[in-house]
């Protein structure tokens, strides 16, 4: 496994679990509805990518910010994935990450990338995102945590906590 993308995925389920407890505790973050539809697109385009790299059997499961009416569930929707995500990323070697997929929401042109260019934009894309709803917690009145990747690898690659 490249080591590289093991750690940009742990990395990245420790940041997202930093962010929803940080969320979570602060009131007016867990009803905000910028955070809310961001916190979906992190987690529906973390799936897309998952579903991406994969035999590709079923249709892509679409969902909406709506149907997630609660902080919680959103919450355990996003933690539901990188549950299903570790033991991928555990069993990837450099020659499946090295393998070519088509990336199906490019049409024109087409795009193809690697496995391991298409994880490295997954992890990309949600750390971007998370810094969206860092600045939106500091407006509302919330601390956003540290996530940096440095900060992550400084403190000895700790795992995520969910829970407060």
């Amino acid at each position: 496994m490249n080591p590289l993308v093991r750690d940009l995925y742990g990395h990245q389920v420790w940041a997202d679990a930093e962010h929803f407890r940080a969320i979570g505790a602060h009131p007016a973050a867990r009803d905000d509805n910028a955070i809310h539809d961001r916190l979906h697109h992190i987690a529906i385009v973390q799936r897309g990518f998952l579903w991406a790299i994969g035999d590709r059997q079923e249709a892509f499961a679409f969902t909406r910010p709506d149907d997630f009416t609660s902080f919680d569930a959103l919450k355990g929707y996003a933690r539901e994935h990188h549950e299903r995500l570790a033991p991928v990323i555990g069993t990837l070697s450099d020659t499946r990450l090295a393998e070519s997929i088509a990336i199906p929401w490019f049409n024109d042109p087409p795009l193809s990338l690697t496995i391991a260019e298409a994880l490295t934009q997954g992890a990309l894309h949600s750390h971007y995102h998370r810094g969206q709803n860092a600045t939106r917690l500091r407006e509302i009145g919330g601390e956003p945590p540290m996530t940096d990747y440095i900060y992550w690898l400084w403190k000895g690659r700790p795992e995520a906590e969910w829970t407060s």
